[in-house]
């Protein structure tokens, strides 16, 4: 009984073994694959093995067979090709709302998806600047959350934090929750935003989806669907520059300093602008008299128009 059952299990073992263990580089011979099956316990001899490729072959896999050396069995055809899966790591790397133990995590899973060989070429490290990793773990099961939620027709109930300048986290309306509608997730500046209608304050709001906690999908249906009608997701423009590592420095209880490294551009101070009248540019000097500068020129470009 035991060998029937491992005669019926040898065909997907032997699939294994040469998605695992076999690609054009590394072929596997028919030695080789009958010694990794007797590793699992099944006895298999050269016509059983020869069937069994024949059959993964016909079932769909693209299996060579090469005469040259080195010679052998090969997968010539996977799901997704060495540079893409090589793409794929180094997006997973790059990016700043996975966090650390996540993108690990994706990694060694895209490293299932090619030969054991191929595997050590994605264990690469990218070096990419300013890309500073979210620190919620959850942010992977909140997106999976607020998807379900939109395709549900479902307002979703959660609390949200941020960073203090003394960067503690600090838990906004005292941890009172949100009710929101979500319509759509972006990704802007590397990070996952919601967007999503605040009935309560009557406006579309966006959210930090690594900064959402204890996201709960409730029985409420929507609320906002005529604002978003004709809402241009993509020109819904958001901007979260500086990571917790910046510069903050109290200076009483209403004002704080944060030291950072900025490209100064038109772009930045349009970003100071929307920020509101609290905040002000104490240096560099040089950059303080081109910021007044941009400003002067802004406001005669809108005088002329008035």
């Amino acid at each position: 009984m035991v060998k029937s059952y491992s005669q019926k299990l040898r065909v997907l073992y032997v699939m294994q073994i040469l998605l695992r263990y076999s690609d054009e580089e590394h072929p596997i011979s028919q030695a080789e694959i009958s010694e990794r099956l007797n590793a699992y316990g099944i006895q298999a001899d050269r016509k059983s093995i020869y069937d069994d490729i024949k059959v993964l072959n016909e079932f769909g896999m693209e299996i060579e067979n090469r005469r040259a050396k080195p010679s052998g069995f090969y997968v010539s055809e996977r799901s997704f090709e060495l540079p893409e899966l090589k793409l794929l790591v180094d997006a997973v790397q790059s990016s700043k709302f996975i966090t650390a133990k996540k993108s690990n995590e994706l990694i060694r899973k895209l490293e299932e998806l090619a030969s054991v060989h191929e595997a050590k070429t994605l264990q690469r490290q990218v070096f990419v600047g300013n890309r500073i990793k979210t620190m919620n773990e959850s942010i992977y099961y909140n997106v999976d959350k607020i998807h379900q939620a939109i395709s549900q027709n479902r307002l979703i109930r959660f609390r949200y934090y941020e960073w203090t300048p003394q960067k503690e986290m600090h838990l906004r309306r005292n941890g009172k929750a949100y009710e929101i509608s979500p319509w759509g997730l972006t990704w802007d500046d590397e990070n996952y935003y919601m967007v999503g209608y605040d009935d309560e304050a009557e406006m579309i709001k966006h959210f930090r989806v690594d900064k959402m906690l204890d996201i709960e999908i409730t029985d409420q249906s929507r609320s906002g669907k005529e604002h978003f009608e004709k809402f241009d997701l993509a020109n819904y423009a958001m901007i979260d520059r500086f990571g917790r590592d910046v510069m903050v420095h109290s200076v009483d209880e209403e004002h704080f300093s944060v030291s950072a490294a900025v490209n100064v551009s038109p772009q930045f101070f349009g970003w100071l602008v929307a920020l509101g009248k609290g905040v002000v540019i104490e240096g560099p000097e040089d950059v303080r008299e081109e910021f007044g500068g941009w400003m002067r020129a802004v406001m005669r470009e809108y005088e002329n128009e008035g």
